[in-house]
């Protein structure tokens, strides 16, 4: 029997999104559509009567305006938002900035579909010569986490995305559920399908094939043990979001030049 309800996002469509490079760890605001995704996502919400008690956020500015958006489409703005380095989107390392769709061209589609969707392949570190090290490193925001700047991520597989984010879920997400809480995550692509594999048992293999779509509402409802008592539902319209799934896919074709 269903005894909580978990609500899992991925922000809305960022400017890199739009422009199919690897994001990661660079601070992008939404683009003009995904800040309607992240509105339309929270009137479907507030027209399906949820409410929420906490929002857990990442500290990537699109995770978060995500969730700010969101919660005043729901005319939710005052519930408690709290954010953390744990659910940052993967470190992609030295592959950051870098066109999906180029790179397919170049190295080949298996290649960039291993290096974006494999469980335990890291990309190549990034390092003081790439043109992001400064601007991420730099960041203030890094000074506020709960490890030392040099001991964060230089890139990371999703296995290691569940390695960092485990300790915060346990330790934060976990008893806020626990008390009856109806939390909703607004992260990242990665961090949320690294916490669908440990909730749902996805095998290590399977998890290639989980993609979630941008400003897509994921509801889970989990038993006392917070098991799975159903499959997630993605909630929306359906034949919109098979498209918008598609359309994640194929980032990582290559596209011939004209």
């Amino acid at each position: 029997m269903s005894k909580y309800k978990l609500f899992l996002l991925r922000h809305g469509e960022g400017a890199w999104n739009k422009e199919n490079r690897f994001c990661s760890w660079v601070d992008q605001k939404l683009s003009e559509d995904g800040v309607k995704e992240a509105q339309d996502c929270g009137r479907l919400l507030r027209e399906q009567g949820y409410k929420f008690d906490i929002v857990f956020t990442s500290i990537l500015s699109r995770s978060i305006q995500t969730a700010w958006l969101v919660l005043e489409a729901m005319g939710q703005e005052w519930v408690p938002v709290v954010k953390s380095w744990r659910l940052n989107e993967r470190h992609y390392g030295s592959l950051i900035g870098l066109n999906r769709a180029e790179m397919a061209l170049q190295h080949g589609e298996e290649k960039v579909k291993l290096w974006r969707r494999s469980y335990d392949m890291t990309p190549p570190p990034i390092d003081e010569s790439h043109p992001y090290f400064l601007e991420i490193y730099n960041d203030r925001r890094y000074t506020t986490c709960d490890v030392p700047i040099e001991n964060l991520p230089r890139a990371e597989s999703l296995k290691e995305v569940l390695d960092r984010l485990l300790p915060y879920w346990d330790s934060t997400v976990v008893p806020e559920i626990k008390k009856g809480r109806t939390v909703l995550i607004s992260a990242h692509g990665n961090s949320c399908r690294a916490l669908l594999k440990h909730l749902e048992g996805i095998s290590d293999e399977d998890i290639a094939s989980v993609t979630l779509p941008t400003g897509i509402p994921v509801l889970l409802e989990l038993d006392e043990n917070l098991s799975p008592v159903k499959p997630r539902q993605l909630l929306g319209d359906q034949a919109k979001i098979q498209a918008a799934i598609k359309k994640v896919e194929d980032q990582g074709k290559a596209k011939p030049s004209i």
